[in-house]
């Protein structure tokens, strides 16, 4: 069967293509951005990947038998229409995801923060302890093909998005809730969304909403944080329900290698992390507030949409307000404009009016920022850019620390 991903070079959209190809199915896939990494490490798979302008469906093209989309893919996307206009079955990328692994026991990791980290651990740990597992995670993890671990064991460990309610198309053994906060959805709809999902588990479960959160005390980990310490013991709680010996699971966490964009060192003291909401950024700048006491933190952030900037405005400067140190700066970038049709009449500067000047600076683009950064480095002991979607934020990063030498 060939599939055909359109988005293809967002991390969720390549991971799919990734697992679907070493389970031996054809892929090909398309997008309108072409000059990332994840597009490129496709192509090596032998995945091939176009413009997603329709060219895929011309005339005399080798036809997919199905196509498979996400919630991002508006309706007037021209490979979209073009694959409709032949009558090619279109599946959206949770229900691809849930019958291909099918075949395994899932152990699904859902929540609002901590996602990829969680899933990143527990297939460490599984993996570390015998069971090889395949895992499907939403970001790039050091020593896997991308986001996926090609595993031959009886296990599957994927993360599963609530960010559109498709979660309802897994049917999971065992699950890992991590937290739930407002973000996509308010908190108490949150928490019915994950209530349901949990319900018919077959198999273990550990949620971390439970009041004293149903993990052990935070255990020690080879990446910094309390919030990573928190994630750890969440994944340890499942792998040992999963029937792992736990000291050789505390063992293994110490060597886990980290996930990409998650506080990822770019230099020294440069760091490059996927935080977007207040949650993840409180998380990520008491963390670096901590590895870095007594001198100051400047902050590259980008918001990655309209619609959450709108939503999350008020909890964003009531977060930056109270993280935010004498010492710190946050340096605002404009919201990042994925195109289609969206109301834009909110930016960046809403967020700077609640901050001030003595805490924030706005600027008009990454060429900006990395100029503020290098002409005030002296006055800050650590740099870190952050946001999601934006795919150019990591080598911001990269510049920021080949700019301070």
């Amino acid at each position: 069967m060939k599939h055909h991903l359109i988005g293809i070079g967002g991390v969720g959209m390549s991971a799919l293509a990734t697992a679907l190809v070493k389970l031996g199915e054809k892929v090909s896939g398309s997008d309108r951005n072409l000059d990332t990494n994840n597009i490129t490490f496709l192509r090596r798979l032998g995945v091939t990947c176009t413009r997603d302008d329709g060219r895929a469906f011309a005339p005399g093209a080798d036809l997919p038998d199905e196509v498979i989309v996400s919630t991002a893919i508006e309706d007037d996307n021209r490979d979209l229409v073009a694959a409709r206009a032949q009558g090619i079955p279109v599946v959206h990328r949770a229900q691809a995801l849930a019958r291909a692994l099918a075949p395994y026991k899932l152990v699904a990791v859902v929540g609002t923060c901590g996602k990829s980290t969680v899933t990143a651990m527990l297939g460490h740990v599984l993996a570390e302890c015998g069971l090889d597992p395949l895992c499907v995670n939403g970001a790039n993890v050091p020593g896997w093909e991308g986001a996926v671990r090609f595993g031959r064991g009886d296990y599957a460990v994927a993360e599963v998005d609530e960010s559109d309610k498709s979660l309802v198309a897994f049917k999971p053994y065992a699950a890992v809730v991590t937290n739930a906060s407002a973000d996509h959805y308010s908190k108490e709809e949150m928490d019915e969304v994950f209530d349901a999902f949990i319900r018919d588990l077959p198999g273990p479960l550990v949620d971390g909403r439970a009041p004293a959160g149903d993990a052990p005390a935070a255990v020690a980990t080879s990446v910094p944080g309390a919030h990573n310490r928190a994630n750890a013991a969440m994944a340890l709680r499942m792998a040992v329900r999963l029937g792992c010996d736990e000291e050789k699971a505390r063992a293994s966490l110490l060597n886990f290698v980290g996930v990409e964009r998650r506080l990822e060192r770019h230099g020294d003291n440069v760091y490059d992390d996927y935080a977007h909401n207040p949650e993840k950024l409180r998380a990520m700048w008491t963390t670096l507030a901590e590895e870095h006491p007594e001198g100051g933190l400047c902050v590259v952030w980008r918001p990655h949409g309209y619609a959450p900037l709108r939503k999350m405005l008020d909890n964003l400067a009531a977060m930056f307000n109270a993280v935010i140190r004498p010492q710190d700066r946050l340096v605002l970038l404009p919201v990042y404009d994925a195109g289609g049709t969206t109301d834009r009449s909110i930016n960046s500067d809403a967020l700077a009016e609640k901050l001030g000047d003595d805490k924030c600076v706005l600027v008009s683009g990454h060429a900006e920022a990395l100029d503020w950064v290098a002409a005030h480095a002296a006055d800050f002991a650590a740099f870190a850019t952050c946001g999601a979607r934006d795919p150019d934020l990591p080598a911001l990063a990269s510049a920021i620390a080949a700019r301070l030498g």
